[in-house]
C-alpha cells in the first residue's frame, strides 16, 4: 500500500515538475491500441500524433526563446553586480570614479561619477528605480538565483520535451508499420480469394 503511495507521490511531482507540457504515452501493444475508441483508422490516428509533435515543436520553439533570452540576462545581471561592489568600495572615498559609458552604438563617453550610496536600476518596461548600494546589491543578487533557477528548471523541461519527441516519433512508427503490415495482410488475402 505505501509503495502505491509513493508512486502516485512521485507521478504527481512530476507533472507538477512539467506543468503545461503533456506526456506522450508510449504505445506498446499496437493492436489493442488501433481497437480503442476513437482510434478508426490508422490516418485518423497518425494525423492525431502527428498534431501532438507540432505542439511539442511549438512548445520547444518558445522554451528554446526563453532559455536564449535567460542566457543573455543572467550575464548582464552579473555585470551589473560587479560594478555595484565596485561602486561599494568606492563609496567612502573622496575621489570621483572615472567610467564610460555607452551613448549609442558602438559611441561611449567618459565620465567622472561622484562617490554615492545611491543607484538607478533600469527594471524595464521604461521604469527605471532608486536604490541604496546595499538595497540593489541584494535585488540583483536575488534576481541572478531566481534567472538561474529557472534555466535550470527550464533545461529540465527541454530534456523531458526531447523525451516526448522521441516517444511520439516511435508511436508514428509503430502505427505506420502496423498500417503496412495490414494492408500487406489485406492484399495477399486479396490475392488468394481471387485464384
Amino acid at each position: 500500500m505505501a509503495t502505491t503511495t509513493e508512486s502516485s507521490d512521485a507521478g504527481v511531482a512530476n507533472k507538477k515538475k512539467h506543468l503545461g507540457i503533456p506526456e506522450a504515452v508510449f504505445v506498446e501493444d499496437v493492436d489493442s491500441f488501433m481497437k480503442q475508441p476513437g482510434n478508426d483508422t490508422a490516418d485518423a490516428v497518425l494525423r492525431r500524433l502527428d498534431e501532438q509533435y507540432q505542439k511539442y515543436k511549438y512548445m520547444e520553439l518558445n522554451l528554446a526563446q526563453k532559455k536564449l533570452r535567460l542566457k543573455s540576462q543572467i550575464p548582464q545581471i552579473k555585470q551589473t553586480l560587479e560594478i555595484l561592489r565596485h561602486m561599494q568600495k568606492k563609496k567612502d572615498t573622496t575621489e570621483p570614479m572615472e567610467t564610460r559609458f555607452l551613448l549609442a552604438d558602438n559611441v561611449h563617453c567618459k565620465a567622472l561619477v561622484p562617490p554615492t550610496d545611491k543607484v538607478c536600476l533600469w527594471l524595464g518596461a521604461n521604469v527605471m528605480l532608486e536604490y541604496d548600494i546595499d538595497e540593489a546589491q541584494s535585488l540583483l543578487e536575488k534576481n541572478l538565483a531566481t534567472a538561474s533557477r529557472n534555466l535550470d528548471s527550464l533545461e529540465e523541461d527541454l530534456n523531458f520535451l526531447r523525451d516526448q519527441f522521441t516517444t511520439t516519433e516511435v508511436n508514428m512508427a509503430r502505427v505506420y508499420n502496423w498500417d503496412v503490415k495490414r494492408r500487406s495482410k489485406d492484399n495477399l488475402s486479396k490475392i488468394a480469394e481471387k485464384s
